[in-house]
């Protein structure tokens, strides 16, 4: 610490780290690494991406500002331009299973080929049936047959006649059948005519007609097999007509597909089909049924084919990026249409899902989303063990399908998936799901923020740059360029870092971009990205205005001036959604003849959390170590956070909480115009704390509003001096020695600066020197330790003479 810092705090120049724009030159933006600075996260991923074994599936975690998805995505696009484009997927009708769809696989691009050669096909072959079942031979052939049949069938009936005509009888062919009459000359007797035949005759021709019945009814039980050999026959001058017509359709397409056997094995399939079924084909070809009706029951539609997913366009392997991973957007789908009032489904009604897309390249995926849909997850692993896709309702995941629905054929899998979440996901899975490291064994951990340096400021200039032509922004003027950088340190709350949030550098350029086409500029300056900045903390300044309100109206009473014991402005940090802002919290500390101990009020209520707790205990460690060596502390302690209505949390304010402390035991006045910020330890010496920048804006804000006095200024820890990037304002009201901030390393620094008495260092007696706060903190102690002791030998007497 230097004799300035001491006396008049830290130089302007401390205060904030800037950023020369004359440094940013335009440099080669096409070359950027957009992976620069995460080292660890590419070499995962160069590792989890290169590796083939099962199991090495990649999750990508760290903060979403980093804009670590866009990163994913962009190395693993540039990975995939050097593989292969995958497999094409196709369903088609299983003749064995009809609910059971069947996969083709073809070589990338060939899918819709097959599928519009297939429909072609059906078109052709619809024509090419037509033609050949209404030529004059097919239907000669065809006559021949019927003929033949009707022609056995009378000669059978003649012969029966001539047998009846020698009998005396006359074979009839009535509408309700057939008859045996007695006839004489020509002519049918009557039945009167024949009740007057002889008795022998009568009994005669009733033997003939019995006779003559039993051979009929012969003839007649002999017509159905008759019937169904001439329907047999027919069929098979169908399916030979059939095969005739289909055989050169299907020779050409066997050409076209030769180096694709199960393709062959397809078409083979279909041919036979086509044999087979021609009779139920046939009154669609034949123009007495739709002529491409949707069922599938005796349509020619189960000879097309379904092009699940197709890589025709794809340069390289795919790289898919599912926004909603439902189960049905990640597995796939069969859907449903009404036909004759109920539900139906078939393959052609098969939909890809995202694995689907992704197979044989490289599945990107939020992991939160996927855990927000039901069975998604499960799915996921279930398919990632078993290697394969298998398309099913979601339904059936939980017993609520029991109508019959299809069961295609699963595809096998050969996917990279990258999950991309937060941190805390990540560690939650690993320690809650026992698969989960055994399906995503790589880790890739995207930084929070860079060391800022020379080299690194240029390549974050040339990746903003990059960004913003992306964004299709103006161009970034160097001034811009420096005033992001500088930005980025302050997110970093640290002015050797630099922050990757990468998304929330683009917001602001884009807003800057805003104010930029505002003035008519075509370029974005310095002033623009100051402009955003200020806009985007009035908008979010709600809350922060309003606390400030109730400081400035005292309705929070925070003191700027004057003296007080036991009582002094601590700080702390508050987040709402984007915006992180200080206030100052009033702390007092009361002290009284106790047993040495230290009460937390808030801790007492319930509104100390544990680490401030433990804050609080190491003041009493304190006490001890220095005041307590030779008798037990006698004193009782009170610490609370004044008009605090919510919980407290964290030890950012301990070392306050001692200066109080300290300023009540030995009655020494602190100033209300200095506020302070840092931990401490045991030993006193003063740690480092989060949001310094905002905890000293926070009160400067008030001081300012208030009027700045010369007076008033911070304590910070010392080791929180490199994190420093400060508002403009502040830095100029310290440069006019309007405002001050300290560098405290520990609490005989602070305590001096906050009352201008000397801490005293012990002598070798044991005692301090004389109006020294550690020789007042001593003297009150002993008056405790002396009283204490006179009220227990008063307490001890009187328990004495009682007894």
């Amino acid at each position: 610490m230097t004799e300035s810092d001491t006396d008049h705090g830290l130089a302007p120049d401390a205060l904030y780290r800037a950023c020369d724009p004359e440094r940013l030159t335009d440099g080669a933006i096409d070359q950027i690494d957009l992976m620069f600075g995460q080292d660890r996260a590419a070499e995962a991923l160069r590792v989890g991406v290169g590796m083939s074994a099962q199991g090495y599936n990649v999750f990508a975690l760290g903060p979403s500002e980093t804009d670590k998805a866009s990163l994913v995505r962009r190395l693993l696009e540039q990975k995939a331009v050097d593989k292969e484009p995958p497999s094409d997927w196709c369903y088609v009708f299983n003749f064995d299973q009809p609910n059971e769809p069947q996969v083709l696989r073809l070589p990338a691009g060939q899918g819709p080929a097959l599928q519009a050669d297939m429909e072609q096909f059906v078109e052709d072959l619809q024509t090419g049936l037509a033609a050949a079942f209404e030529s004059e031979e097919y239907q000669t052939r065809r006559q021949l047959i019927v003929d033949e049949f009707h022609q056995e069938h009378q000669q059978a009936l003649s012969a029966l006649s001539d047998k009846a005509e020698e009998k005396g009888l006359a074979l009839l062919h009535t509408p309700t059948g057939f008859l045996f009459v007695p006839v004489r000359d020509g002519n049918v007797l009557s039945p009167d005519e024949i009740s007057k035949l002889p008795e022998e005759e009568q009994k005669r021709l009733k033997a003939a007609v019995e006779e003559l019945q039993e051979e009929l009814l012969h003839i007649l039980r002999g017509v159905p097999s008759r019937q169904r050999e001439m329907s047999e026959r027919v069929r098979d001058l169908n399916r030979d007509v059939a095969r005739y017509a289909v055989e050169d359709l299907i020779r050409d397409l066997r050409a076209t597909y030769e180096a694709h056997a199960d393709v062959q094995s397809y078409l083979d399939a279909v041919e036979a089909d086509i044999v087979d079924n021609v009779n139920a084909l046939l009154p669609q070809v034949l123009g007495m049924a739709a002529p491409l009706q949707e069922s599938l029951r005796g349509g020619l539609q189960r000879y097309t084919v379904n092009t699940l997913v197709s890589h025709d366009d794809t340069n390289g392997a795919p790289v898919v990026y599912e926004d909603r991973p439902s189960l049905r957007q990640l597995m796939g789908r069969s859907e449903n249409r009404i036909e004759n009032g109920v539900l139906v489904t078939d393959f052609r009604l098969l939909r890809a899902g995202a694995l689907h897309r992704a197979n044989g390249g490289y599945l990107m995926l939020d992991a939160r989303r996927v855990l927000q849909q039901p069975f998604a997850w499960e799915a996921l692993k279930r398919t990632l063990r078993a290697g394969e896709i298998r398309i099913q309702s979601p339904y059936e995941e939980i017993g609520l399908v029991s109508t019959v629905s299809l069961d295609p054929e699963p595809i096998p899998l050969d996917v990279k998936v990258v999950l991309v979440g937060d941190r805390w996901l990540y560690y939650v899975l690993q320690a809650l799901d026992p698969e989960f490291d055994e399906l995503f064994r790589i880790e890739a951990d995207f930084e929070d923020e860079i060391d800022r340096t020379d080299e690194s400021e240029q390549r974050y200039a040339q990746l903003l740059r990059r960004l913003s032509e992306r964004a299709d922004l103006r161009p970034l003027q160097p001034e811009a360029l420096a005033r992001l950088i500088e930005h980025s340190a302050r997110l970093a709350s640290k002015a050797s870092k630099l922050s990757m949030e990468i998304d929330m550098m683009r917001e602001i350029a884009r807003e800057a971009d805003f104010w930029a086409g505002e003035d008519g500029r075509d370029a974005i300056t310095g002033p623009d990205i100051k402009r955003a900045l200020d806009a985007r903390r009035q908008r979010a300044g709600r809350l922060r205005e309003r606390t400030q309100e109730r400081i400035l109206d005292e309705t929070l009473f925070i003191d700027t001036t004057g003296t007080a014991v036991g009582q002094i402005n601590g700080l702390s940090v508050l987040q709402i959604g984007r915006d992180t802002f200080g206030r100052p919290t009033r702390i007092t500390a009361r002290v009284q003849l106790g047993t040495g101990k230290v009460v937390d009020i808030e801790r007492e209520v319930e509104l100390g959390g544990p680490i401030h707790s433990k804050g609080v205990m190491i003041l009493s460690g304190f006490l001890g170590a220095r005041y307590a060596t030779e008798e037990p502390l006698s004193l009782t302690a009170t610490l609370v956070f004044e008009q605090s209505y919510s919980g407290v949390e964290g030890d950012s304010a301990s070392s306050a909480e001692l200066y109080a402390l300290l300023s009540a035991i030995g009655e020494v006045p602190l100033r209300q115009s200095l506020a302070v910020t840092g931990s401490v330890n045991q030993h006193g010496k003063v740690q480092p704390i989060g949001g310094v920048n905002e905890k000293i804006e926070g009160y400067f804000d008030i001081c300012q509003a208030r009027g700045l006095t010369g007076e008033q200024g911070v304590l910070i820890p010392h080791a929180n001096v490199k994190d420093l990037m400060l508002r403009a304002e502040v830095r100029e009201a310290v440069r006019k020695g309007q405002f001050h901030i300290y560098p405290i390393e520990t609490i005989d620094q602070g305590m001096e600066r906050l009352t201008g008495l000397e801490m005293g260092e012990r002598q070798d007696e044991g005692t301090y020197p004389a109006g020294s706060i550690n020789e007042r903190v001593a003297h009150r102690l002993e008056q405790f330790a002396e009283e204490r002791a006179e009220f227990q030998m008063s307490h001890d007497g009187q328990d004495q003479s009682v007894t």
